[in-house]
């Protein structure tokens, strides 16, 4: 238990799914694991009910999963500060409420983006003093190693034995940005000699996946099929139901933050498309964590070639076939990898540890 009870965490919705998805994930989990008082403010309700169904956009204070929920708006209440304050990937925080955290000297960490850069260790944690305020900012670094700020992962989760042989029929989840090469990959998946199922949640794809079949669009509920290959549209799913379609799946394509680090907890193999970014930086977030989570791995650059040939929007045949006649190996070294990165601190925990210290 925290001696520091009351946590407020500010969430400003920039992609729609992935700065509120993580947001809920850590909030819960503050909660649950940590019996602390968490305040989620958020500043798109509309978007962030995709994430958490029961949110009712028409209320501005609300209690979801005993997390108080707040709408953060410009008439909104910012004379209280809690304890502890997590900003959210440098959202920024309103004045009035600065001047509140003045007043309660709340503890103030700004949550950073994951990344496997190396830089990440040099500058998790760091003080940035202001002045102005008589605060101290902390830049807090999710990451990948024991000197980083770690991954956000629930008690609950348990790695069960899926080191069974991979069935002939792939069963693959489907989520990216609509830049992703859909069009390659279903070409590549429909002339593969074995059956494919392909489970698309709703979201920015769907005209692709509608474009191949020959269709001006498609909705949830449709299931659509050509020789080997069917797929269907499912609904936006909520964090439980999407991290079990991860686990059911013998493949997963993800994207952004929150769905790639589910990705790594299933256990199974998955192709990642990073956040894009001007300057191709997103090639070397990517580049920096193939590198370091396939370290080890004898057959790295089949697998690299496949993550990056995705990210830049095209899949070769070749590339992709490369892939497939590696997956049983991809598979067991994949659930090892999370096996491993499991028996590291995660990211709660250690946040909560940091912040008593600050």
């Amino acid at each position: 238990m925290s001696e520091l009870k009351r946590w407020d965490i500010f969430c400003k919705v920039v992609d729609n799914f992935g700065d509120i998805g993580v947001c809920w994930r850590l909030a819960r989990q503050l909660h649950l694991d940590h019996g602390l008082e968490i305040t989620l403010w958020i500043n798109d309700l509309s978007a962030a009910q995709a994430i958490i169904p029961i949110l009712d956009i028409t209320k501005n204070q609300q209690v979801c999963d005993e997390i108080n929920i707040l709408n953060w708006n410009e008439n909104a209440d910012f004379s209280k500060a809690a304890e502890v304050v997590i900003e959210a990937f440098a959202c920024g925080l309103p004045d009035a409420y600065l001047a509140a955290m003045v007043q309660q000297q709340s503890k103030w960490v700004n949550l950073e983006y994951l990344s496997a850069e190396s830089w990440v260790e040099d500058f998790h944690a760091k003080p940035s003093p202001q002045p102005n305020l008589g605060l101290t900012r902390h830049f807090y670094f999710p990451g990948f190693t024991e000197a980083t700020g770690g991954l956000i992962r629930e008690r609950s989760i348990a790695f069960s034995n899926q080191q069974d042989k991979t069935s002939h029929n792939l069963k693959v989840s489907l989520f990216g940005y609509p830049h992703a090469p859909i069009h390659d990959l279903l070409t590549a998946l429909q002339a593969n000699n074995r059956g494919v199922a392909v489970y698309v949640p709703a979201s920015g794809i769907l005209p692709q996946i509608a474009s191949f079949f020959g269709k001006d669009s498609i909705k949830v509920g449709e299931k659509l099929s050509k020789g080997n290959l069917t797929v269907e549209v499912l609904p936006f799913l909520s964090q439980a139901k999407y991290d079990q379609l991860l686990h059911d799946c013998d493949i997963n394509f993800v994207r952004g933050e929150d769905s790639w680090v589910r990705a790594i907890w299933a256990g199974k193999p998955f192709i990642w498309q990073p956040y894009f970014q001007t300057e191709d930086t997103h090639f070397t977030k990517l580049n920096a964590f193939l590198a370091l989570f396939y370290e080890d791995f004898d057959e790295k650059e089949v697998l690299c070639k496949a993550h990056q040939y995705w990210s830049a929007g095209q899949l070769p045949k070749d590339v992709w076939n490369g892939y497939l006649e590696h997956l049983q190996d991809i598979k067991t070294y994949t659930f090892q990898q999370a096996q491993r990165l499991a028996k590291l601190p995660d990211l709660a925990s250690k946040l909560v540890i940091f912040c008593n210290k600050i």
